[in-house]
């Protein structure tokens, strides 16, 4: 699937979840699912809690986070932390 087919699984609406991004169709917000995998869920996993979602679903929530992130500058840290 080209990257822009996955990017039409996510929505934004800002009557929908305060305008976050979303899995078109839910309320499930991107944030959420990348929070899920972020702590070790796995895809599988996922599809099984909930119903309905398709592995591109959760594809597009990371090409979304990826886009998002694009040209983004980040500083690294100044030292350790006292």
């Amino acid at each position: 699937m080209h990257e822009e087919q996955l990017l039409e699984h996510i929505s934004l609406n800002p009557k929908v979840m305060v305008g976050k991004p979303v899995i078109q169709g839910t309320r499930l917000t991107v944030e959420h699912v990348l929070g899920l995998l972020a702590r070790g869920a796995t895809v599988p996993g996922i599809l099984q809690e909930y119903e309905g979602l398709e592995e591109e679903d959760i594809q597009a929530c990371l090409l979304f986070a990826a886009r998002a992130l694009e040209g983004t500058s980040f500083m690294p840290l100044m030292g350790e932390p006292a």
